[in-house]
């Protein structure tokens, strides 16, 4: 009887999460969206539980947002030296942008080998109001004018610069021993736990979800973007199930891939149902902490990682940059990948915290490589974007809680990992 309520206590949650995913599924798949001749929807279908869906990632992002703030200011504050907290955070990027060029790279050797247009394509011109410049960009991914304006889920980035700075700021004021730094600790675990209250509706929120998105997206899965669909979805999956156990083996040694085969559905299963690397956060630091990660990493790793890490995006980014090319008959040789590639890292930095990105990487890729085909290219990769989001923000968001592995392994000793699963065999012997 014991061992069957374990067994529960383990994976009842995860299995009430998958039955949400495929009711959610299998209501969208049966009452799709009816549109008449002239495009105008007849019959919203499953639509109608998107309200469902929408209540779980509002109360998710309303509580990240300070979440977020409270968990980077925290760990740095706590550090045991600013050196310490320079040194996470740069060995964090670093890992963010060498993972990324892979994805990339091999996004990019795909769409060589499979290319994602075969045929002649017809194409509707769209418009777009006006373009971003390069220090229009940089100005608003980093900054924002007013105070008000850094507790917004749109603003990820620049509040995440802010609470650095302020975590050093208690630093240079007492660190730790200080009054702040215990106030923020506090706080953090505080709405630690108002997330995990807020979780006990993740799986009706993702029945509405899912049944919203079947029911909107299903017929275009089998139309004019199939190809670059499936070759988008199937590489999505195959890099997580091949790539995520080199980097935890890598980064955790012997039994690396074990451990974090056990703990990455729930990151993977709440980026792939929200679209939203910022609302995956609290699951991944709570993954993180139940590896044996610590604190210092993964509230720096994670938090950073929702807006810059980006291997999904990155491949995101190629595979439009390649749809467009063919469309448009031009050739995506080898000057043009390593433009690409580049481009795709970058331009996707502050971006996979928001679903869909808010066209704002769709809009970099199209003013850089089609100008003067911006008004037809910029709604073509808008639409493969907003298809390919619920992989592309899977494997964003839980490449967060795989790269805080790498991460411990430069911070805290590559054999971090023996050492909790020595002290949890004792633990067991113990009891």
């Amino acid at each position: 009887m014991a061992k069957k309520k374990s067994f529960f206590k383990t994976y009842g949650f995860i299995i009430f999460m998958l039955a949400g995913i495929v009711g959610g599924c299998i209501v969208g798949a049966l009452n799709p969206v009816v549109k008449d001749a002239s495009g105008e929807i007849i019959d919203k279908g499953a639509t109608v539980l998107e309200p469902i869906g929408t209540v779980f990632i509002n109360l998710m992002f309303c509580v990240v947002v300070p979440m977020v703030f409270c968990s980077i200011a925290s760990a740095i504050a706590n550090m045991s030296s600013a050196k310490r907290a320079g040194k996470v955070m740069g060995l964090t990027v670093g890992t963010f942008f060498v993972t990324a060029a892979i994805a990339a790279v091999i996004m990019y050797v795909i769409v060589r080998l499979c290319p994602v247009v075969t045929g002649d394509y017809t194409i509707v011109e769209g418009e777009v109001s006006s373009t971003l410049s390069v220090t229009d960009m940089i100005i608003n991914f980093f900054t924002k004018p007013d105070f008000g304006e850094l507790w917004s889920r749109k603003a990820i980035l620049p509040l995440i610069i802010a609470a650095v700075f302020f975590g050093f700021g208690i630093q240079m004021t007492g660190g730790k021993d200080s009054m702040v730094a215990r106030f923020l600790d506090n706080l953090t675990a505080v709405l630690m736990n108002v997330v995990k209250i807020i979780t006990y509706y993740a799986p009706i929120g993702f029945f509405g979800f899912f049944a919203y998105l079947v029911a909107t997206y299903g017929p275009d899965l089998i139309g004019d973007y199939s190809r670059t669909l499936i070759i988008y979805y199937v590489l999505c999956f195959a890099y997580m199930f091949v790539f995520f156990p080199i980097y935890a083996r890598f980064g955790g040694g012997k039994g690396g891939a074990k451990v974090m085969w056990k703990h990455l559905f729930r990151p993977a299963a709440v980026s792939f149902g929200t679209c939203s690397s910022v609302a995956t956060i609290p699951t991944n630091l709570e993954v993180a902490e139940e590896t044996g990660i610590s604190k210092e990493v993964s509230n720096i790793v994670v938090p950073l990682g929702a807006t810059m890490h980006m291997d999904g995006s990155a491949m995101s980014a190629i595979i439009k940059v390649a749809f467009l090319f063919g469309i448009f008959g031009m050739d995506f040789g080898t000057g043009q990948a390593i433009l690409a590639i580049i481009v795709a890292v970058f331009s996707s930095v502050a971006m996979s915290g928001i679903p869909g990105g808010g066209g704002t990487g769709e809009l970099v890729l199209c003013t850089l490589f089609f100008p003067d085909q911006l008004a037809v290219a910029f709604p073509i990769a808008l639409a493969i974007g907003n298809l390919v989001d619920p992989p592309a923000t899977m494997v964003n968001a839980a490449g967060d809680y795989v790269v805080s592995f790498i991460v411990e392994r430069f911070v805290n000793g590559k054999d971090w990992l023996q050492k909790k699963l020595a002290k949890d065999g004792e633990k067991k012997i113990e009891a």
